[in-house]
C-alpha cells in the first residue's frame, strides 16, 4: 500500500511540475472585445469613417473610456508614444508600432497593469452592413503575477471601453445605424 501511494503521489507531483512547466512556457495570454455596429449598408464607408473620426485616433481613447483622464501623444527619437492619464493617477505609455487607415497597433512600455510584451490592436472593419470593432492584445502576465490576474485586468480595460463606445454610439453626429433607420 506505502509503495502504490508513492507512486500516485510521484506521478501527481509530476503532472504537477509538468503543468508549472507548461505553463511558464505557454505564457502568452489574449484579450479581445468586439462592437458590432449595425449601420446603413449603403453608407458603409461613411459610417466607418463617422466611427473612426469619433473614437479611432490614437489619443481619442481620452475621449471614450471610462478610466483615462487624459491623453498626451508625443515623439521621441522618430517614435509616437502616447500617455495616459487615469482617473486614479496612474500612469501608461504606450508606443504605437503601426496605423492604418481604420486601425493602429501599440504596445505597453510602462503601465501599473500585471502585465508584460503587451502587444495590441485597435480596429474598425467594414463588412456586410456593419462596421466591426475589434480591440485585441497578446501578453504575458508581468514577473509575479498570475494568469488570472493579468488577464482579469485587461478583460475589464477592454469591456469597460467597448461598452462605453456602445454607450456613446447616439451622439456620433451623421451616423446612421440600423436602430436610427428603423426609428424612421
Amino acid at each position: 500500500m506505502k509503495a502504490r501511494f508513492s507512486l500516485v503521489a510521484a506521478l501527481a507531483i509530476s503532472a504537477a511540475g509538468l503543468t508549472i512547466v507548461g505553463d511558464a512556457l505557454a505564457g502568452e495570454l489574449s484579450s479581445s472585445e468586439k462592437l458590432e455596429i449595425k449601420v446603413e449598408s449603403q453608407k458603409l464607408d461613411e459610417n466607418t469613417r463617422l466611427l473612426w473620426d469619433r473614437f479611432g485616433g490614437f489619443c481619442q481613447i481620452a475621449e471614450w473610456h471610462p478610466v483615462v483622464f487624459s491623453c498626451t501623444e508625443g515623439k521621441d527619437n522618430g517614435a509616437i508614444y502616447r500617455t495616459l492619464s487615469l482617473k486614479d493617477g496612474g500612469k501608461i505609455k504606450e508606443k504605437l508600432l503601426s496605423r492604418g487607415a481604420t486601425s493602429y497597433r501599440y504596445a505597453i512600455v510602462e503601465s501599473p497593469f500585471p502585465v508584460k510584451n503587451y502587444e495590441a490592436e485597435f480596429s474598425m472593419t467594414p463588412m456586410n452592413g456593419e462596421v466591426d470593432l475589434v480591440w485585441s492584445a497578446k501578453y504575458e502576465p508581468a514577473d509575479g503575477k498570475s494568469d488570472s490576474d493579468a488577464q482579469k485586468s485587461i478583460d475589464g480595460v477592454f469591456r469597460d471601453g467597448i461598452a462605453s463606445i456602445k454607450a456613446k454610439l447616439p451622439d456620433v453626429p451623421g451616423l446612421e445605424t440600423e436602430k436610427e433607420l428603423q426609428k424612421q
